[in-house]
């Protein structure tokens, strides 16, 4: 790579410079830049081109990949987070400009907050003043080998999309955690094909994946190469809302496999954030939450393809009641897990697969106490994480006492007080350390609906499941 120069306090502009699918090779290409700069270039390559596409699919795939191309973008702005904002190759209405504003300033919070930054006002993506142009029959292009290029489906304008005749079918998003397991076997149980789906490289999700026995897809994702280096000259650097850039490139892949259903399994737990003194609510997963889900879905409906559904299966349960449902299953105990530091390591004994230091593996561990037994729970850890008295200020952050909830995918402090008060009630938790001190010390000062699980394990009414579909799941959810 030639030396590259890079002056984050200079750069004006970020812009979209254009995208394209390649249906022969499966490849769709992403192209960003800064001001004059080098063009950053990111691939997404889908798995069993060539792909053949009517002309209404291939209308519906051109504005799913626009969307992607959009909401990728946030990897790359946040490097400079420049005044402006330039869509050069295609125009985006209101109800798009919207939407991207909303995921760039919410989804952008935790980096904002960690760098100092105010984001208020400074992001605005520009649109035009009325709908983009329907598509006409003809322009969707990509036949078998074809390039999709052109032509955007109905929206902007109130209407849905029209529908594109996609079949029965759900690709389910897979993390290697406990979440996207429950989902799994819950479909499952009601007889829905599902293909277990997930993007990148990692191992430990390859061998959960394969655990499942089901169909499996493996989307590759390749960030332009620069973006590194620009990470080494000064970039601004932090977390994105990666599960909405995931989002979109699991409804693209929908749209060109003929699939009607992009399925992920946040809870509703995840609509809630870090309440941090002095500046209010920021939350480390919002594009997880209830409002990202239900905007995306609609904007979908109305901009991509009619019958193309986006869901949580598990938002509406907490983090308690997903825990509870995976508690019955343990054909993955061996393999799953949901640590972020350790989530490059896959080895044979559950040691390797949690860290046990970080929030993922102090909550995790936490939520699955009150539901499985303790040599059990002990054996998938390799250790037990509660009568380790180093491990207090963790908990004590999850408890949301004298501290803030972490900044990471983990449940309300409510919870972790629930199961907690729980385990502080049985013989078998009660005298190790961080319980016996949370009975001691923390207790005392809740009251009693702070520490009631059974409270925590109703089922919500706030979700976008399929209404079919949600009557057969509710029983099994609510056991």
């Amino acid at each position: 790579m030639t030396s590259l120069v890079f002056e984050r306090d200079t750069i004006r502009a970020f812009r979209f410079v254009r995208c394209g699918f390649d249906a022969e090779t499966g490849i769709a290409r992403l192209a960003y830049a800064f001001d004059d700069g080098p063009e950053l270039v990111e691939t997404v390559t889908l798995p069993g081109a060539p792909f053949a596409l009517d002309a209404a699919r291939a209308a519906a795939a051109e504005h799913a990949l626009r969307l992607l191309h959009l909401l990728a973008g946030v990897s790359y702005y946040k490097a400079a987070v420049p005044p402006e904002i330039r869509i050069e190759s295609y125009d985006i209405d209101a109800a798009t400009a919207a939407l991207l504003d909303d995921v760039y300033l919410h989804g952008l919070g935790e980096f904002a907050y960690r760098n100092g930054l105010d984001l208020r006002g400074r992001i605005n993506f520009p649109a035009l003043d009325g709908p983009p142009p329907r598509p006409s029959p003809a322009s969707g292009g990509g036949g078998k080998g074809g390039n999709v290029s052109t032509g955007l489906p109905a929206g902007g304008d109130g209407c849905n999309a029209p529908a594109v005749s996609l079949r029965q079918h759900a690709l389910v998003a897979i993390g290697g955690g406990k979440d996207s397991l429950v989902s799994i076997e819950a479909l499952r149980a009601i007889g829905v094909n599902q293909t277990v789906t997930w993007i990148g490289g990692s191992q430990l999700i390859k061998a959960c994946a394969e655990r499942t026995g089901l169909p499996t897809l493996n989307i590759g994702r390749q960030l332009a190469p620069e973006l590194f280096e620009y990470n080494r000259l000064g970039a601004w650097n932090g977390h994105i809302p990666v599960t909405a850039v995931n989002s979109a490139i699991l409804a693209f892949a929908a749209i060109v496999l003929g699939v009607d259903q992009v399925v992920f399994s946040n809870e509703r737990s995840a609509s809630y954030g870090s309440l941090i003194e002095g500046t209010g609510e920021v939350n480390h997963q919002w594009s997880k939450g209830w409002a990202f889900e239900r905007a995306f879905a609609a904007y979908l409906r109305s901009h991509v393809a009619d019958d193309l559904h986006y869901y949580s299966l598990l938002r509406p349960l907490s983090e308690l009641a997903v825990a509870r449902q995976f508690a019955k299953i343990d054909r993955y105990d061996a393999h799953f897990s949901s640590c972020n530091r350790n989530f490059h390591l896959l080895g044979e004994r559950p040691v390797n697969r949690w860290c046990g230091v970080c929030p993922k593996c102090h909550f995790v561990f936490l939520a699955l106490a009150p539901f499985m037994p303790k040599p059990r729970l002990v054996g998938i850890f390799g250790r037990n994480l509660l009568d380790d008295a180093g491990q207090i200020p963790g908990y004590d952050a999850l408890l949301e006492y004298r501290d803030h909830k972490p900044f990471e995918c983990v449940g309300e402090g409510k919870e972790s007080r629930a199961a907690m008060a729980a385990l502080a009630s049985r013989p078998e938790w009660r005298e190790d350390a961080i319980v016996a001190r949370f009975a001691r010390e923390i207790a005392p000062q809740l009251g009693d609906g702070e520490v009631d699980v059974a409270a925590l394990l109703s089922i919500d009414d706030a979700h976008g499941i399929p209404a079919p579909l949600w009557e057969r799941l509710r029983a099994r959810l609510a056991q």
